[in-house]
Protein backbone atom coordinates (compact mmCIF):
# COMPACT_ATOMS: atom_id res chain seq x y z
CA UNK A 1 0.00 0.00 0.00
CA UNK A 2 1.28 3.59 -0.90
CA UNK A 3 1.63 6.07 1.85
CA UNK A 4 -1.22 8.42 1.21
CA UNK A 5 0.74 11.37 2.00
CA UNK A 6 2.74 10.59 -1.14
CA UNK A 7 -0.15 8.90 -3.17
CA UNK A 8 -0.70 11.29 -6.09
CA UNK A 9 -4.52 10.65 -5.86
CA UNK A 10 -4.86 12.35 -2.41
CA UNK A 11 -3.27 15.65 -3.60
CA UNK A 12 -4.87 19.07 -3.66
CA UNK A 13 -4.15 22.25 -5.60
CA UNK A 14 -1.45 23.10 -2.70
CA UNK A 15 0.94 19.76 -3.70
CA UNK A 16 2.35 21.68 -5.99
CA UNK A 17 4.37 25.18 -5.20
CA UNK A 18 7.21 28.02 -5.86
CA UNK A 19 9.72 28.56 -3.16
CA UNK A 20 12.52 31.33 -3.75
CA UNK A 21 16.28 29.97 -4.46
CA UNK A 22 18.57 30.76 -1.43
CA UNK A 23 21.57 31.24 -3.70
CA UNK A 24 19.64 33.87 -6.62
CA UNK A 25 15.74 34.25 -6.01
CA UNK A 26 14.47 32.91 -8.58
CA UNK A 27 11.18 30.42 -8.16
CA UNK A 28 12.36 26.31 -7.62
CA UNK A 29 8.88 24.91 -8.55
CA UNK A 30 8.02 21.88 -5.98
CA UNK A 31 6.10 19.32 -5.99
CA UNK A 32 4.79 18.28 -1.65
CA UNK A 33 6.74 14.95 -1.96
CA UNK A 34 10.11 15.93 -3.69
CA UNK A 35 12.81 16.66 -1.35
CA UNK A 36 15.35 18.58 -3.15
CA UNK A 37 15.44 20.02 -6.88
CA UNK A 38 17.99 22.09 -8.72
CA UNK A 39 17.41 25.98 -9.21
CA UNK A 40 17.53 26.21 -12.93
CA UNK A 41 18.83 30.06 -12.77
CA UNK A 42 22.42 29.26 -10.65
CA UNK A 43 22.48 25.44 -10.25
CA UNK A 44 21.45 25.44 -6.51
CA UNK A 45 20.30 22.39 -4.82
CA UNK A 46 16.87 23.51 -2.89
CA UNK A 47 15.91 21.85 0.21
CA UNK A 48 11.99 21.28 -0.02
CA UNK A 49 11.03 23.83 3.01
CA UNK A 50 7.53 22.73 2.89
CA UNK A 51 8.29 18.71 3.33
CA UNK A 52 7.45 17.00 6.34
CA UNK A 53 10.24 14.50 7.39
CA UNK A 54 8.47 13.36 10.58
CA UNK A 55 8.26 10.02 9.14
CA UNK A 56 11.59 9.93 8.25
CA UNK A 57 13.19 10.04 12.03
CA UNK A 58 11.73 6.21 12.24
CA UNK A 59 10.12 4.43 9.52
CA UNK A 60 12.11 1.59 7.66
CA UNK A 61 10.99 2.40 4.48
CA UNK A 62 12.35 5.85 4.10
CA UNK A 63 14.67 5.63 1.93
CA UNK A 64 12.53 3.71 -0.65
CA UNK A 65 9.18 6.52 0.13
CA UNK A 66 11.52 10.03 0.10
CA UNK A 67 14.83 8.57 -1.95
CA UNK A 68 18.37 9.63 -0.36
CA UNK A 69 17.58 12.23 1.83
CA UNK A 70 19.50 15.35 1.46
CA UNK A 71 23.01 16.04 3.71
CA UNK A 72 21.52 18.80 5.14
CA UNK A 73 18.27 17.12 6.38
CA UNK A 74 20.53 13.93 7.60
CA UNK A 75 20.56 16.27 11.07
CA UNK A 76 16.67 16.68 11.09
CA UNK A 77 16.20 13.52 10.62
CA UNK A 78 18.57 12.37 13.73
CA UNK A 79 16.97 15.58 15.51
CA UNK A 80 13.58 13.64 15.00
CA UNK A 81 14.80 10.66 16.43
CA UNK A 82 15.34 11.89 19.55
CA UNK A 83 11.82 12.96 20.21
CA UNK A 84 11.03 9.42 19.03
CA UNK A 85 13.06 8.34 21.73
CA UNK A 86 11.41 10.26 24.65
CA UNK A 87 8.38 8.84 24.09
CA UNK A 88 10.08 5.32 23.79
CA UNK A 89 11.09 6.32 26.88
CA UNK A 90 7.91 7.15 28.86
CA UNK A 91 6.68 3.94 27.12
CA UNK A 92 8.75 1.75 29.10
CA UNK A 93 8.65 3.52 32.40
CA UNK A 94 4.41 3.16 31.49
CA UNK A 95 2.70 4.51 34.81
CA UNK A 96 6.36 5.61 36.65
CA UNK A 97 5.91 9.21 36.01
CA UNK A 98 8.55 10.51 38.77
CA UNK A 99 11.05 8.38 36.86
CA UNK A 100 9.94 9.23 33.53
CA UNK A 101 9.55 12.92 34.71
CA UNK A 102 13.61 12.53 35.84
CA UNK A 103 14.72 11.73 32.64
CA UNK A 104 12.35 13.96 30.84
CA UNK A 105 14.17 17.29 32.69
CA UNK A 106 17.39 15.93 32.32
CA UNK A 107 16.87 15.74 28.73
CA UNK A 108 15.39 19.24 28.48
CA UNK A 109 18.88 20.63 29.76
CA UNK A 110 20.55 18.48 27.98
CA UNK A 111 19.51 20.11 25.08
CA UNK A 112 20.26 23.73 26.75
CA UNK A 113 23.70 22.45 27.46
CA UNK A 114 23.37 21.19 23.64
CA UNK A 115 23.54 24.18 21.92
CA UNK A 116 25.96 25.97 24.47
CA UNK A 117 28.64 23.46 24.04
CA UNK A 118 28.12 22.40 20.68
CA UNK A 119 27.23 18.82 21.09
CA UNK A 120 25.33 16.70 18.62
CA UNK A 121 22.09 16.56 19.61
CA UNK A 122 20.69 13.38 18.40
CA UNK A 123 23.90 11.45 20.77
CA UNK A 124 23.79 13.62 24.23
CA UNK A 125 19.59 14.25 24.32
CA UNK A 126 18.86 10.49 23.44
CA UNK A 127 21.24 9.67 25.81
CA UNK A 128 19.88 11.66 28.60
CA UNK A 129 16.38 10.38 28.21
CA UNK A 130 17.67 6.94 27.73
CA UNK A 131 20.48 7.50 30.84
CA UNK A 132 18.58 5.86 34.06
CA UNK A 133 16.60 3.12 31.46
CA UNK A 134 18.35 0.23 33.60
CA UNK A 135 17.01 1.08 36.36
CA UNK A 136 13.85 -1.07 36.82
CA UNK A 137 15.98 -4.37 35.39
CA UNK A 138 18.51 -3.33 38.13
CA UNK A 139 15.62 -3.44 40.57
CA UNK A 140 14.06 -6.64 38.98
CA UNK A 141 17.66 -8.67 39.12
CA UNK A 142 19.21 -7.14 41.95
CA UNK A 143 16.96 -5.50 44.46
CA UNK A 144 18.65 -2.40 43.92
CA UNK A 145 18.76 1.11 42.05
CA UNK A 146 22.65 1.66 42.79
CA UNK A 147 24.09 3.19 40.09
CA UNK A 148 26.55 0.58 39.04
CA UNK A 149 23.69 -2.02 38.36
CA UNK A 150 21.60 0.84 36.52
CA UNK A 151 24.72 1.58 34.48
CA UNK A 152 25.01 -2.28 34.13
CA UNK A 153 21.37 -3.26 32.73
CA UNK A 154 20.99 0.24 30.73
CA UNK A 155 22.75 -0.12 27.82
CA UNK A 156 20.53 -3.51 26.24
CA UNK A 157 17.53 -2.00 27.16
CA UNK A 158 18.88 1.22 24.97
CA UNK A 159 20.61 -0.67 22.48
CA UNK A 160 16.56 -2.06 21.93
CA UNK A 161 15.13 0.87 21.77
CA UNK A 162 17.27 2.47 19.57
CA UNK A 163 17.35 0.01 17.10
CA UNK A 164 13.72 -0.08 17.15
CA UNK A 165 13.77 3.28 15.83
CA UNK A 166 16.59 2.68 13.34
CA UNK A 167 19.16 4.71 14.76
CA UNK A 168 22.62 4.39 13.18
CA UNK A 169 25.28 1.75 14.26
CA UNK A 170 28.06 4.62 15.94
CA UNK A 171 24.93 6.79 17.33
CA UNK A 172 23.50 3.48 19.19
CA UNK A 173 27.36 3.29 20.53
CA UNK A 174 28.18 6.38 21.84
CA UNK A 175 24.81 6.51 23.38
CA UNK A 176 25.24 2.83 24.97
CA UNK A 177 28.50 4.16 26.16
CA UNK A 178 27.63 7.38 28.21
CA UNK A 179 24.54 5.08 29.69
CA UNK A 180 26.80 2.12 30.71
CA UNK A 181 28.80 5.09 32.71
CA UNK A 182 27.34 7.83 33.12
CA UNK A 183 27.63 8.67 37.01
CA UNK A 184 31.67 7.32 36.83
CA UNK A 185 33.16 10.22 34.55
CA UNK A 186 36.97 9.65 32.84
CA UNK A 187 39.78 12.17 33.41
CA UNK A 188 38.76 12.95 29.14
CA UNK A 189 35.22 12.59 28.05
CA UNK A 190 33.75 13.69 25.39
CA UNK A 191 31.56 16.57 25.38
CA UNK A 192 28.46 14.57 24.78
CA UNK A 193 29.29 12.65 27.99
CA UNK A 194 29.90 15.64 29.66
CA UNK A 195 26.68 17.31 28.59
CA UNK A 196 24.56 14.22 29.73
CA UNK A 197 26.69 14.05 33.27
CA UNK A 198 25.83 17.85 34.25
CA UNK A 199 22.04 17.59 32.99
CA UNK A 200 21.98 14.70 35.57
CA UNK A 201 23.85 16.18 37.82
CA UNK A 202 21.65 19.51 37.86
CA UNK A 203 18.86 17.42 38.00
CA UNK A 204 20.17 15.70 41.13
CA UNK A 205 21.21 18.99 42.94
CA UNK A 206 17.46 20.23 42.42
CA UNK A 207 16.29 17.55 43.55
CA UNK A 208 18.54 17.50 46.77
CA UNK A 209 19.14 21.07 47.44
CA UNK A 210 16.86 23.63 46.18
CA UNK A 211 14.80 23.31 49.49
CA UNK A 212 17.51 22.92 51.54
CA UNK A 213 19.56 25.26 53.86
CA UNK A 214 22.45 24.95 52.18
CA UNK A 215 24.43 28.68 51.89
CA UNK A 216 24.82 29.95 48.41
CA UNK A 217 28.58 29.94 49.20
CA UNK A 218 28.80 26.65 49.62
CA UNK A 219 26.34 25.45 47.14
CA UNK A 220 28.09 27.50 44.49
CA UNK A 221 31.32 25.67 45.78
CA UNK A 222 29.92 22.36 44.93
CA UNK A 223 28.62 23.09 41.58
CA UNK A 224 32.38 24.36 40.53
CA UNK A 225 33.52 20.97 41.90
CA UNK A 226 31.18 18.52 40.48
CA UNK A 227 29.81 19.66 37.46
CA UNK A 228 32.59 19.85 34.11
CA UNK A 229 30.98 22.10 31.18
CA UNK A 230 31.03 26.19 31.98
CA UNK A 231 27.60 25.71 30.65
CA UNK A 232 26.66 23.42 33.17
CA UNK A 233 28.02 25.81 35.79
CA UNK A 234 26.46 28.89 34.53
CA UNK A 235 22.77 26.65 34.58
CA UNK A 236 23.15 25.28 37.84
CA UNK A 237 23.71 28.81 39.59
CA UNK A 238 21.33 30.13 37.48
CA UNK A 239 19.00 27.64 38.77
CA UNK A 240 20.11 27.25 42.12
CA UNK A 241 21.56 30.24 43.87
CA UNK A 242 18.95 32.34 42.27
CA UNK A 243 16.10 30.55 43.96
CA UNK A 244 17.59 30.78 47.55
CA UNK A 245 18.02 34.50 47.33
CA UNK A 246 14.12 34.83 46.42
Amino acid sequence: MKCPGQDTQYWKADAIYEVPCPKCGEPVEFFKDEPTRKCRNCGNKVVNPKLDFGCAAYCPFAEQCLGELPPELLSEREDLLKDRVGIEMRHYFKGDFKRASHATRVAKYAEKLTTEERGNPAVAISAAYLHDIGIKEAERKHKSTDAKYREQEGPPIARNILNKLKAKDEMIEEVCNIIGHHHDPNSEETINFRIVYDADQIVNMEESYKESSIGNDRLSEIIGKILLTESGRKLAKSLLLHSKTE
